[in-house]
């Protein structure tokens, strides 16, 4: 069985990237699925799920939860018992046995016993910019200034719910297998050479 595992920067291309490995190696691809599998165990909505697992409890303002006001208190009692299910789900998942490629929920933490290849995606921030605004949405009409502030307000969440998870820091080189920068590449460039190095190394042992 083999797992690689993508932690990525927002609009590194990170998630592109884990479609495409997986496309090409063959692999199964495991992304939105988890938020799915966790919001149903839960009996929640997908995307409270997300934005909980995504924001420190102590950053995030009261949500609407189940048409009634959930209390900070509420909702980080909820993150945790998320946290709890990712992990659970995440377990499944890498029990099935299958090659397969996992992006986010800081799934080479949580499988680090079934060692995973792990991968770190970024980009300098024109790039991430330039591509965050391919694929945003029509309706999104964000100054630069306003993007970045986006960009970095979710890489810094992110660095806040691994901190949550492990005594490493997000994006240190030293908690990854391989780091990925991909400014002025596009994805599908990238990914044959990252597939080569893959297979080359699981195929180490």
């Amino acid at each position: 069985m083999r797992i690689i595992t993508i932690s990525r920067e927002f609009g590194s291309g990170g998630r592109e990237l884990g479609k495409r490995l997986a496309d090409q190696l063959n692999y199964r691809y495991y992304d939105r699925e988890i938020i799915t599998a966790i919001a149903r165990e839960s009996d929640l909505d997908s995307n409270y799920v997300e934005n909980a697992l995504e924001k420190p409890a102590w950053q995030l303002p009261t949500l609407t939860f189940r048409q009634s006001f959930a209390t900070p208190v509420l909702f980080q009692d909820t993150q945790v018992d998320l946290l709890t299910t990712q992990r659970k789900v995440l377990q499944r998942i890498a029990a099935k046995r299958e090659d397969c490629v996992i992006v986010g929920r800081n799934a080479d933490v949580i499988l680090r016993a079934y060692h995973p290849l792990s991968i770190f995606v970024c980009a300098d921030m024109e790039a991430k910019l330039i591509r965050c605004r391919e694929r945003a949405p029509q309706d999104e009409n964000l100054t630069d200034k306003q993007m970045i502030k986006k960009i970095k307000e979710i890489d810094k969440n992110r660095a806040k719910v691994r901190e949550m998870l492990t005594d490493e820091k997000w994006g240190d080189r030293r908690a990854y297998d391989l780091i990925v920068n991909t400014s002025g590449w596009k994805i599908k460039e990238l990914t044959p050479a990252i597939a080569d190095f893959a297979t080359r190394w699981f195929g180490r042992t």
